[in-house]
């Protein structure tokens, strides 16, 4: 038995956050998130796999998507990112505008939703960039 195996077996291995038997946040094999949390790199891999994830699931979903400029890609994986695809899927009228590739209109449509109040000057900048093609 390797230490990692041991350690495994005597924590357990838990891929969702749960409260441990002391009342922390913990997750993986014994991971305390409230004293620990997690580091600056582990950060940015969750975060590519989630993009990879999202990316892969757009590809899937929306077969316009690999047509888009990386700008409007990213526009589109970061309302996802925020929304979850099945919100983002309730933008019916800025996905048809996008499909058509109209830019204006998407942006429009993306500023006259809740979303947009909620998140307020990500939806602005986010309208821009879907506008006109530029990271801002």
């Amino acid at each position: 038995m390797t230490l990692k195996e041991l350690l495994i077996k005597h924590e357990s291995k838990r891929l969702r956050p749960y409260k441990c038997p002391a009342g922390k946040l913990t997750i993986g094999v014994g991971r305390n998130l409230d004293d620990k949390g997690i580091t600056e790199e582990e950060a940015m891999y969750l975060l590519d796999n989630d993009i990879k994830a999202i990316i892969s699931s757009c590809r899937e979903t929306f077969s316009w998507f690999a047509f888009l400029d990386n700008v409007r890609q990213a526009v589109v994986v970061s309302m996802i990112f925020n929304l979850g695809l099945g919100g983002f899927l309730g933008f019916k009228n800025t996905i048809a505008a996008i499909r058509e590739k109209d830019w204006n209109r998407a942006a429009d449509n993306m500023l006259q939703s809740k979303w947009a109040e909620q998140v307020g000057n990500r939806a602005l900048e986010l309208a821009e960039m879907m506008r006109d093609g530029r990271f801002e």
